[in-house]
């Protein structure tokens, strides 16, 4: 068999498969409260930007206190689905970080601690 009879037994295998770029996935957002959204994205959308607005204006919380997580590592601003190597249906677990008005307090008498 040639080479070029090689290639096109190989472009025929259906196993073959070429993603394209802007091919939508589906995928799933897992919250603190164990609350599921299914979103349906492109591989090329930007995870964090996505994400944020849409968890800032639905759960109230200031953007800086939401983290997303992939595979237990944190979501950077610039990952994207394609970036991750995600596939339809992978699992985003959402955790917002507890606020605390004692220790923001606490901050602030930090330099007068000193004088008790």
């Amino acid at each position: 068999m040639s080479g070029e009879e090689q290639q096109l037994t190989l472009s025929k295998d259906p196993e073959l498969k070429v993603e394209n770029a802007n091919a939508k996935i589906t995928i799933k957002i897992l919250s603190s409260t164990g609350d599921q959204d299914f979103f349906k994205v492109e591989r090329s959308t930007g995870l964090s930007n996505f994400l944020g607005a849409h968890y800032s204006r639905e759960v109230g919380k200031d953007i800086s206190r939401i983290r997303f997580l992939y595979d237990g590592a944190r979501i950077q601003h610039d990952d994207t689905p394609s970036s991750l190597n995600m596939e339809d249906y992978d699992t985003i677990e959402v955790l917002v970080e507890p606020y605390s008005s004692l220790f923001r307090g606490w901050r602030m008498l930090q330099p007068f601690a000193y004088y008790y």
